[in-house]
């Protein structure tokens, strides 16, 4: 994949709670989206944050404003695949949140919750994205491989098996 600059988009704690992503809409949504090239150089560029959360305690996944918001986005939005960076963590969070079950635990002496999430649910989850993935690539002009080339890279994200040979 090319190298790109990363477009970090923050929602305030306020457009969270409202529910709103016009402002990302007017910006991200399919008819604001270039094509080609333009488009090519997006994928894997975006990452999306919620701010003003700093001081709960809770984890972003684990409120539920935070979550109904990411589970509308994805409606409105379904393209994460194709945007959204996968060299942080950033996707997995938002993908988390729309999650129905999600299991914490918290270790005594330790500072991190471990969470454990069922892998046949985010492929279940995920699996609704690679149809608007396929359509943005398709936009952009990339080639079979370079398709399978991001397919792939979303599955090993995930930490889930991809048998495919290529």
């Amino acid at each position: 994949m090319p190298s790109t600059d990363l477009i970090l988009y923050q929602f305030s704690r306020d457009r969270v709670e409202a529910g709103d992503a016009k402002d990302f809409l007017s910006r991200f949504g399919n008819s604001q989206l270039p094509k080609g090239k333009k488009l090519e150089a997006m994928m894997n560029s975006v990452a999306l944050m919620i701010d003003g959360y700093n001081h709960d305690p809770r984890e972003i996944y684990a409120i539920p404003e935070v979550r109904a918001f990411y589970k509308q986005l994805w409606e409105v939005w379904p393209y994460w695949l194709f945007f959204c960076n996968l060299d942080s963590e950033n996707l997995m969070m938002m993908v988390m949140c729309c999650l129905e079950s999600l299991d914490a635990l918290k270790v005594k002496g330790q500072s991190q919750v471990k969470v454990s999430i069922s892998p046949l649910e985010v492929v279940q989850f995920i699996s609704g994205g690679f149809v608007p993935m396929n359509e943005m690539c398709e936009r952009a002009g990339m080639s079979e491989r370079q398709i399978f080339d991001r397919t792939k890279a979303v599955f090993e994200y995930f930490n889930l098996p991809f048998d495919v040979q290529g």
